[in-house]
């Protein structure tokens, strides 16, 4: 699917499984420490909105305005953590990259890398917004190897 000219109706009916949306104060911003950090795509980037995708899977930034009518509003806090309870889990993404990125980036490395009995070596990392972000590759990978 090409991201950058797919229709809003088109988009939104090729979603199946599980998505995300993500509301954030600043979508540039949040979509810049994704492909930053993470070496996440970012497709359709403006004020309000933004497509993110890994391989085949796909989550939406969206500002906080476009959400004017939507129930959540009234329970967003005023201040980070915003997602505290959930971890966004980036599978194939390389936790030691991640980690050496995140703070330039404007993030915070809550848990440096390190490898895990469930067979991960992952981190967790903080974004502005406060939702934690968790890169991580199976052990049997080499952790000092390219982001994908």
């Amino acid at each position: 699917m090409d991201y950058e000219t797919v229709t809003p109706e088109a988009f939104g009916a090729s979603l199946r499984g599980f998505g995300f949306n993500i509301l954030v104060r600043d979508v540039p911003r949040s979509a810049r420490f994704l492909s930053e950090v993470f070496g996440l795509s970012i497709h359709r980037l403006s004020p309000d909105f933004a497509i993110v995708a890994q391989g085949g899977n796909v989550m939406q930034l969206h500002a906080d305005g476009t959400y004017h009518s939507n129930p959540l509003t009234g329970l967003l806090p005023e201040n980070p953590p915003r997602g505290a309870g959930i971890e966004i889990r980036l599978y194939d993404c390389d936790p030691d990259t991640a980690a050496d990125r995140a703070e330039e980036a404007g993030g915070t490395v809550l848990q440096p890398p390190s490898d895990k009995p469930h067979g991960l070596r992952e981190a967790y990392i903080l974004c502005a917004d406060g939702y934690a972000w968790v890169p991580s590759r199976p052990l049997a990978d080499n952790p000092e190897g390219d982001m994908t």
